[in-house]
């Protein structure tokens, strides 16, 4: 999938990191590290909107979004907690129509994250043990190795770890914060002076153990108002955090609040976690300008913000929106080199010298009853794109294109999918074996007889679902 948009500009923003920023896992995906390198070098530059949805209800609030305003937010915010007091069997049913959602969202061009209120490990789900209170001694148990709470926590976070796994599958990254308002007493993780035991806990079981190498880890305090402590004392450290965000309500964006966690942050991305209201993106623009997203809090959508201030926030400038987030990582792909060049002619058989010659980030086009180009007829057209392929990991793949009309493929020089013949969105595969980091040449020779024209490129590879070959593998010509 393409990862990220740009909004009334006449180029894509530079980031304004020179080096890009390493996960704090080693072994962090492709996938994470793109993300946390796109949201580092957007700070400064746009706010990326969200939308938190309920557990039992994963696509609510964000399909309202949509509907109000005609644009999806770029984050969609998930749920693990259970505290409803469901069965098992519908929590793992809740937690699966997440996962799937999340699958979904990605693939459309989103991002994904996800918050866990985890009740008290050994307790039912239900909010009440959720948001109990818990004395320092009773939460030492928790995080001392040997002792029956901390064996519940650790099945607790191997239960958890199933669903992360599925969406690692599915090659997902996922923004992950757990432990969340740490520095308040509202939850039973909260105002504890260990609080970094158990985030190094799920930390260490989460990377060592499950090797969980598509989560970003989000710290997540609460703003530090009359309700909530200062940040620091809560702070797991530099090695273990990779984004650090604050939830802020009732529309107090205090300066404050944006200094001293972009000081703590040392250069890491910031944002904020929730929120109930939506910010004035104007006002964060001129002066909390390093925020990178906002996530609005589930119902609080709705209850909290009028008609009027959730369309200006979503049509601001300055804030981005799913097809914002699409248009700007596409356009930033090309301008980096990445993509196919297409050499598009005014005939079936890619004769004489081509009428256009542009790059295309990947092969994902559509152009239906359309044409490509201004000097290109609607029907009877051929186009040949070139570049180079890497790929991110030794195996076999398979190649398939999705067509109307002919296509013909060779990768490394071998020929691929041979069909060159009139055809209407016919699926053709071929499978080919690649080693990781390793440049093999790609051609693709495609045309239009007449009507719908549209082509499509997708492979499957070692550990990866089906997918477009996504901008970053695709090289131009030496």
């Amino acid at each position: 999938m393409s990862l990220l948009p740009w909004i009334n500009s006449e180029s894509p923003p530079k980031s304004v990191i020179q080096t890009p920023p390493v996960p704090v896992n080693p072994s962090a995906s492709d996938e994470a590290r793109d993300l946390l390198d796109y949201l580092a070098g957007l700070s400064g530059k746009s706010l990326i909107s969200g939308q938190h949805d309920y557990l039992e209800s994963p696509d609510e609030f964000n399909s309202k979004l949509e509907k109000a305003t005609g644009k999806y937010a770029v984050l969609h915010g998930y749920e693990l907690g259970a505290i409803n007091g469901q069965s098992q069997g519908t929590i793992d049913r809740q937690r699966n129509a997440v996962v799937q959602s999340a699958i979904n969202w990605y693939k459309s061009g989103g991002i994904v994250a996800m918050t866990f209120h985890e009740n008290l490990p050994g307790t039912s789900p239900a909010w009440s043990n959720v948001s109990m209170s818990l004395s320092q001694s009773e939460f030492d148990a928790y995080v001392t190795p040997g002792t029956a709470q901390y064996n519940s926590l650790i099945a607790d976070l191997d239960q958890t770890a199933v669903y992360l796994k599925q969406l690692q599958s599915a090659g997902v990254p996922v923004l992950w914060r757990p432990y969340h308002e740490m520095n308040g007493g509202w939850f039973w993780w909260g105002k504890k002076n260990n609080f970094s035991a158990l985030w190094d806990i799920m930390y260490d079981r989460f990377v060592g153990k499950h090797k969980l190498n598509n989560l970003l880890w989000v710290w997540n305090p609460n703003a530090p108002n009359g309700y909530a402590d200062a940040y620091a004392s809560y702070y797991p450290g530099a090695d273990k955090v990779d984004i650090l965000a604050a939830d802020i309500y009732n529309n107090d964006f205090q300066q404050t609040y944006y200094d001293s966690l972009l000081k703590l942050a040392d250069g890491k991305p910031i944002a904020i976690g929730e929120s109930g209201e939506l910010p004035d993106p104007q006002v964060l623009a001129k002066s909390q300008s390093k925020w990178v997203y906002v996530m609005t809090w589930g119902k609080m959508l709705t209850e909290n913000n009028s008609q009027q201030e959730i369309n200006s926030f979503m049509n601001a400038d300055y804030t981005l929106s799913r097809d914002d987030f699409i248009k700007l990582l596409d356009k930033e792909t090309v301008a980096a080199g990445n993509g196919l060049r297409g050499d598009y002619f005014s005939n079936k058989e890619l004769e004489g010298k081509p009428v256009i010659s542009k790059t295309d980030a990947n092969l994902d086009l559509s152009w239906q009853d359309g044409a490509p180009g201004e000097t290109v007829d609607t029907n009877f057209f051929s186009v040949r794109w070139q570049g180079r392929l890497k790929a991110p990991g030794t195996g076999t793949y398979s190649i398939k294109a999705v067509s109307d009309d002919g296509v013909r493929i060779w990768i490394g020089g071998k020929l691929i999918i041979d069909s060159w013949v009139p055809q209407n969105d016919v699926a053709r595969a071929g499978t080919i074996k690649l080693k990781e980091n390793t440049f093999y040449d790609i051609k693709v020779e495609y045309f239009e007889n007449k009507g719908k024209a549209d082509i499509k490129l997708l492979w499957q590879g070692p550990g990866r679902p089906e997918e477009v070959i996504p901008p970053k593998v695709l090289f131009l010509p030496d």
